[in-house]
């Protein structure tokens, strides 16, 4: 007999469950079961991680999507699970009121409300320990209700489940078997004592029965649950015919665009296709050049394709507005600096200048979004925001979540109080990390901190402080990532109040919003922005005639050899991205002479290139050009110059993400979805060692195919600094020319 388990609490239902989304599908599928439902505390917060997992798994088991709803009227905490895609709506839209009426972080429902969504919901309802408390429940939510049952080895299991069934049948409901999981294997049940004490605010002495009194809320097998209820084998059954009744998957989510920036009457495509000609026209009055022509043309067929044109028409659209209000800004990102967006006028960064193809830095077999941010005058992106809300509705635009996670200097603090450290001994040991990245604390690190690893007090909070690391403590709004959709926003993902009165953000973070291919648009502030288009009007206020016109950050004459030499000397003080000590160290050595160099520069100063040995090589290259070449595989295994057109600006040495991607393409064989996979790791900081997994392959591939291995590993290390902080090409290229503005 199979199973299905459909009380299930991640880490995401957050200090309440001990195991990931993706452990629990990954576990369910090991387990050989039929269906798992994730059903967080008052939230869908970590849904997409659970299908994420499972979408990269073969022949996983069903994921049902539902929610854990408890309630501050004393109602019994009820599961409930969406038959279809409008059920989902109306439990999106009832998560949505409790949050909407309590403070940030909580949400407050009655069972009223309940009662008001209800329709198409599947409820099993979770008896407390007086289970007589759910017949007024059962008696008022009628059909589509279930009465869960569980055996937790508490001493009273047999009797209680006959109570249960009696009730069920008292009540004319069907009784269904749980085990109400809070961690997918038995060797999590330490660290949910952990996470626990750390939401009661008490050490483990003192957490006494806040405790789980044994370790079986985990995934149990089925011939586990088929022996544990062999008093009433029914309830196994009903499970797969609970999970039958499901016809709703996040797949139906799919992206519905804004109609606003699409005139009546025509198509999005043939409407981009309009402004980007007329757009190249302006960029281009004396004629566009034929490989502008060829590359517009390649792009528009891939945005159709792709079926993403509103994506580009509602960036445009913001991107107008703020240009028509004298507001200036500049994009970035996979696309931006893409021959479309250059013609729209989302970025200044001519494509004559610089060969970045956005179609690199997205997968062609998912078809998701591009990436484009958008940087605005600091002193006036308040002005762009307030447009959005108006153009698009406060309940169609929100900001998107930051899910905050576990890293060292949080992580030992709060374990350290609950193994009895003392403040000053965790102080000594937080203090030893620097910011907030890394995946684990380190020996060392425990030494510098005057500590003895050796000590088992010291040996114990570390390592429970190493296995929470990456879980999510908390959401935070993100700084101006907006989610913009056609419909209302709480039909496909429940919102909040954010910081400000009268704003709203979502449950889900950025790359919960690529899995589910849903538009998000960055709308940040950068305060050289305000510095520059200040300057420009200073220098319009005083020219000659008074009539020229105003310069725009595509108009500043260009290559100017003055420019070059003051940032050769390293007077670069209130230049834009330049003037740190480090890039100021650079400047003189690197000597940039054009547009690339100044690409090249303010990506060079990262942890990707440092960390992965490539600054010294391209250095020397740079001032020996016989010192270039480029890595050839062995000649049976591919031909000596395939990496040539890849690494030829970058003289033989990988310094961006694009070529890190095209590198495991090209020379490790990655298919698009693992290339993609690599991508989104490369930023994945925020979640521990999801970079890892992609090691064995790249190495092992590379040197199979005969590189040396010295530099396939060189290039994984500089893959794994991009994990810390770096920038692709694209982003480099857009902050490349705010460099030489604000240096001119």
């Amino acid at each position: 007999m199979s199973y299905a388990e459909l009380a299930v609490t991640t880490n995401f239902s957050f200090l309440r469950g001990a195991s990931h989304p993706g452990d629990f599908v990954e576990q369910a599928q090991a387990l050989g079961y039929a269906a798992i439902g994730i059903a967080d505390r008052n939230s869908l917060a970590g849904v997409v991680r659970a299908y994420e997992r499972w979408k990269k798994l073969d022949d996983p088991p069903r994921l049902l999507i539902g929610a854990r709803l408890v309630f501050r009227d004393g109602t019994p905490d009820i599961l409930a699970y969406p038959k279809d895609r409008k059920a989902y709506a109306r439990l999106s839209r009832l998560i949505s009121l409790g949050k909407l009426r309590a403070q940030k972080g909580e949400c407050l429902l009655d069972f009223a409300d309940l009662l008001e969504y209800r329709r198409g919901l599947l409820l099993i309802v979770m008896p407390p320990a007086d289970p007589q408390a759910v017949k007024p429940v059962l008696s008022r939510l009628g059909a589509d209700t279930w009465l869960a049952a569980s055996m937790l080895y508490t001493g009273e299991d047999r009797r209680r489940l006959r109570d249960l069934r009696r009730l069920a049948r008292e009540a004319r409901v069907k009784l269904i078997a749980v085990n109400d999981a809070l961690y997918h294997h038995p060797e999590q049940r330490d660290l949910q004592d952990v996470v626990t004490c750390i939401r009661e605010h008490v050490s483990l002495k003192e957490a006494g029965t806040r405790l789980q009194a044994n370790a079986e809320r985990h995934l149990k097998s089925p011939s586990d649950m088929t022996r544990l209820f062999r008093d009433c084998p029914e309830t196994v059954e009903e499970t797969l015919r609970f999970a039958g009744r499901i016809a709703f998957t996040l797949d139906q989510l799919g992206q519905r665009y804004p109609r606003e920036p699409v005139p009546r009457g025509k198509t999005a495509e043939q409407h981009l296709r309009d402004l980007t000609e007329s757009g190249l026209k302006w960029r281009y009055p004396e004629g566009v050049p034929s490989s502008v022509a060829e590359l517009a043309e390649k792009e528009l067929v891939f945005i159709a394709g792709g079926k993403i044109a509103h994506y580009f028409l509602t960036v445009h659209d913001i991107v107008k507005f703020a240009r028509s209000q004298g507001i200036l800004c500049q994009g970035r990102g996979s696309a931006a600096n893409s021959v479309v967006c250059y013609a729209l006028g989302v970025t200044s960064v001519d494509p004559m200048e610089i060969d970045v193809l956005f179609e690199r830095f997205l997968n062609t077999e998912r078809r998701e979004p591009p990436d484009i941010d958008v940087d605005f005058e600091h002193e006036r992106r308040e002005e762009v925001i307030q447009y959005i809300y108006k153009r698009y509705g406060r309940r169609r635009a929100a900001l998107t979540a930051t899910v905050i996670h576990y890293r060292p200097r949080s992580a030992i603090r709060e374990v350290g109080k609950v193994f009895g450290l003392t403040e000053d001994v965790t102080g000594k040991l937080a203090d030893t990390v620097w910011g907030h990245h890394g995946d684990e604390m380190q020996e060392h690190q425990v030494i510098q901190g005057e500590c003895d690893p050796g000590n088992a007090a010291i040996a114990r909070a570390v390592g429970f402080a190493n296995r929470l690391m990456g879980f999510p403590r908390h959401l935070s709004q993100h700084v101006g990532g907006f989610v913009l959709t056609r419909d209302k926003l709480d039909w496909t993902v429940p919102i909040g109040p954010a910081a400000m009165d009268d704003r709203f953000f979502i449950e889900w973070d950025k790359d919960d919003l690529d899995t589910l291919a849903i538009m998000k648009v960055d709308v940040l502030a950068l305060g050289m922005l305000t510095c520059i288009r200040k300057a420009f009007d200073l220098i319009h206020a005083h020219a000659a005639s008074g009539r020229e016109p105003k310069l725009l950050l595509a108009t500043v004459p260009q290559k100017d050899p003055l420019v070059y030499d003051m940032l050769c000397d390293a007077d670069a003080i209130g230049v834009f991205q330049v003037e740190s000590r480090a890039q100021m160290n650079m400047l003189p050595r690197l000597r940039p002479r054009e547009f690339y160099d100044l690409v090249v520069e303010v990506a060079i100063v990262r942890p990707g290139p440092i960390q992965g040995g490539m600054v010294h090589p391209y250095l020397k290259r740079r001032a020996n050009p016989s010192l270039i070449k480029f890595p050839s595989p062995h000649p049976d295994h591919g031909p000596p110059d395939e990496l040539y057109e890849l690494l030829k600006k970058t003289k033989g040495v990988p310094l961006f993400q694009e070529q890190a991607m095209r590198l495991a393409i090209v020379a490790a064989k990655f298919s698009p979805e693992e290339a993609n996979g690599l991508r989104r790791s490369m930023a994945a900081f925020r979640r521990s060692g999801t970079i890892n997994i992609f090691q064995e392959k790249f190495v092992g591939r590379m040197t199979a195919r005969g590189y040396e291995r010295s530099f396939v590993e060189a290039c994984f290390e500089q893959i794994k600094g991009f994990g810390s902080y770096g920038f692709p090409e694209s982003h480099a290229a857009s902050f490349a020319l705010l460099v030489y503005v604000s240096a001119w």
